[in-house]
């Protein structure tokens, strides 16, 4: 059986190997591209394009989010027990006290922002708040503080920048093509339409094939949260509890959108859980049920 700790150490190192994937998939994507246009210069415009891009996003990101979420700071005196709950844990932990802000829905649930430790947001619903008990509530603020803690935000930004540059890349050479710039006229052997052929057909699958490994990392980190979120409180039977709760409550959330939908503990759709197995490759979290399930066989 698994421990806690091998739990951990399993799922980081699946998380840099899907890293290390992406980068060898936009790599020969690059080299595709550049070949058949017989331009090295596309794709290095593309990179920056989006790289510039994604930099605006990473520093307001919690507050576009925030906004989003329609979320609101909460003081010490409006929620003492809150505060308290989450000092401890930064304590343990050895993290700044991040900013904690409240979102008015019913829906149990929460989720943690911020580019670094030290520029942090935590933020709970309502009903998280009214309907979990305290060891509940414990296990949930250390799963989004282990996203503060393992760097979480700071890796899906730069998995989002990579997918960016995939799309970007391949909306380049979709329409070069359709002007005709995408054949080599240097070509004298029957390589030249092949490539040409595979370059169209990898620039309409890439997007998709990027978005299927930006979900998997997404749903690998949710793992490793909860993993170190049971390390933190010594108690995984905490979360597991809370997790049951939320996924059993059906209280819907206005302000879900597909946007912020990664960042909650659990999926904020409620009623549209996907059982089939290709449904579930676009899932932003991996199913409720796996995640009880290995927080249970969690030994220390």
């Amino acid at each position: 059986m698994a421990t806690l700790y091998t739990q951990v150490d399993a799922n980081t190192n699946k998380t840099w190997l899907l890293l290390s994937l992406f980068f060898i998939f936009i790599l020969g994507l690059g080299w595709l591209f550049s070949y058949i246009f017989n331009n090295q210069g596309i794709l290095f415009i593309a990179v920056l394009i989006s790289i510039f891009s994604s930099l605006g996003s990473y520093w307001y990101s919690d507050k576009i989010v925030l906004a989003l979420s329609n979320a609101q700071p909460i003081t010490k005196e409006q929620s003492p027990e809150l505060y308290r709950i989450v000092e401890n844990l930064c304590i343990t932990a050895g993290l700044p006290l991040p900013k904690i802000y409240l979102i008015d829905e019913a829906q149990p649930n929460a989720f943690a922002t911020g580019r670094d430790a030290q520029h942090a947001v935590v933020a709970v619903t309502y009903g998280l708040l009214t309907k979990l008990n305290k060891t509940e509530l414990e296990g949930v603020i250390a799963h989004e503080l282990s996203h503060i803690g393992n760097r979480d935000i700071l890796l899906s930004t730069i998995v989002a920048v990579m997918a960016s540059v995939v799309t970007v890349a391949a909306n380049f050479f979709l329409r070069a093509s359709f002007w005709g710039g995408g054949r080599r006229s240097n070509d004298n052997n029957n390589l030249g339409p092949l490539l040409f052929l595979l370059g169209v057909v990898a620039a309409i699958l890439a997007p998709f094939a990027a978005t299927l490994i930006q979900l998997a990392i997404s749903r690998k980190r949710e793992f490793l949260a909860d993993a170190s979120s049971a390390l933190l409180t010594r108690y995984p039977e905490g979360l597991a509890s809370a997790l049951e709760k939320i996924s059993a409550d059906t209280t819907p959330m206005r302000t879900a959108n597909q946007a912020t939908a990664h960042l909650y503990l659990a999926e904020p759709y409620k009623g549209k859980q996907a059982t089939n197995w290709l449904v579930k490759l676009f899932m932003t979290h991996p199913p409720v049920e796996e995640r009880i399930k290995t927080l249970r066989e969690m030994s220390f």
